[in-house]
């Protein structure tokens, strides 16, 4: 099959839910597909890499930050045929919290997002991603709450 009639392929995510009292950390993407939209940290997961290794590293990476006590919360599966290039992400999203609660995010990669923040729970910036905003109206949870799905 000629390269340029394969068909894209899935690709996943992992995004971090990193909490901190009644915040979130999120930050506004520099980037084709996510453009100008706010997301949690987080990134693309390496052959091998187990989510939490992922979500470990990605947070370290973007934002210089060290977390711990990382577990799974969902998975959701967005599919992109309006964007300039066709694209498929199978996101999980992973909550988390600082192994040292006086870190400070850092912007480590300018080129990819504008700089993180936290924000309240309950009045997140807009607009959102599309798989940000998928996790929170589909979610049947909390990510504050002990109990999960």
């Amino acid at each position: 099959m000629d390269t340029a009639e394969q068909k894209p392929v899935p690709h996943v995510g992992v995004g971090v839910v990193l909490l901190k009292d009644t915040s979130v950390l999120l930050g506004r993407r520099r980037s084709v597909i996510f453009d100008s939209t706010f997301c949690f940290p987080g990134g693309h997961l390496e052959f091998g890499e187990s989510f939490d290794e992922c979500a470990v590293r990605e947070l370290n990476e973007e934002t210089g930050l060290d977390i711990e006590k990382v577990q799974t919360l969902t998975v959701n599966n967005n599919v992109f045929y309006e964007q300039q290039k066709l694209c498929h992400y199978v996101v999980v999203f992973v909550r988390a919290v600082l192994s040292d609660p006086n870190q400070v995010p850092q912007n480590l990669e300018p080129e990819k997002c504008d700089g993180w923040d936290w924000y309240e729970w309950n009045n997140l910036p807009q607009p959102l991603s599309a798989p940000v905003e998928k996790f929170i109206k589909e979610g049947n949870f909390e990510p504050f709450s002990t109990n999960l799905p």
